[in-house]
């Protein structure tokens, strides 16, 4: 006989996020996490968002029973400088203008936290776009049309933000849209979760 499956939690406030998770056909719930998403003194984008997944499926253990918790985060970065999610347009025209012909890593964390046992397993799984040479009147249009505020270096990618890229390259797609399937998928199959 199979063992039930755990039930899936998707810490997550982003439509983006559920409809990528929607895509492996399992039930889930979505529980927003309250985290506090600034960087700490001195660390890095990758620490970044590695502490921030986990912290995100950790912030939704608090309301729930046996679970599996997914946590998602992603920081870009240009120039070793971390670009967060805008919030504003003023601030996503300034971080466009700063990434403008250059390359924008983005680095995309995802944690699975088995709440019955306490284990957390985390992956990393980086992201490369070369953004286009852009004029102020280019940003101006996309940011009319797109409003990036939320997004990490105010590029919308699944959207107008692929007009403004010359090539993206990486191991896994769906880690620049902010949730990295196929390494999500290698940490349910490690907790059991059958996938085809």
């Amino acid at each position: 006989m199979i063992a039930p499956q755990p039930p899936l939690v998707l810490a997550s406030t982003s439509p983006t996020r559920r409809e990528l998770l929607a895509r492996l056909g399992l039930p889930f719930d979505v529980h927003a996490p309250q985290v506090d998403e600034a960087a700490q003194p001195g660390e890095a984008p990758t620490a970044l968002a590695l502490r921030l997944a986990q912290a995100k499926a950790q912030a939704a253990a608090q309301h729930g029973a046996a679970c599996l918790i997914i946590g998602s985060d992603q920081v870009a970065v240009v120039g070793g400088q971390v670009l967060g999610k805008p919030g504003n347009r003023a601030r996503a025209a300034a971080q466009l203008a700063l990434a403008s012909g250059q390359v924008l890593l983005f680095q995309t964390a995802v944690c699975l936290l088995n709440t019955a046992t306490g284990e957390a397993a985390t992956r990393l799984v980086p992201y490369e776009v070369q953004l286009r040479r852009l004029g102020v009147a280019q940003i101006e249009r996309y940011l009319d049309r797109e409003q990036p505020f939320g997004c990490a270096g105010s590029l919308r990618s699944e959207g107008l933000g692929v007009t403004l890229c010359e090539r993206m390259t990486g191991d896994d797609p769906t880690a620049l849209l902010g949730l990295p399937l196929i390494a999500l998928c290698e940490l349910l199959r490690g907790q059991g979760v059958a996938l085809p």
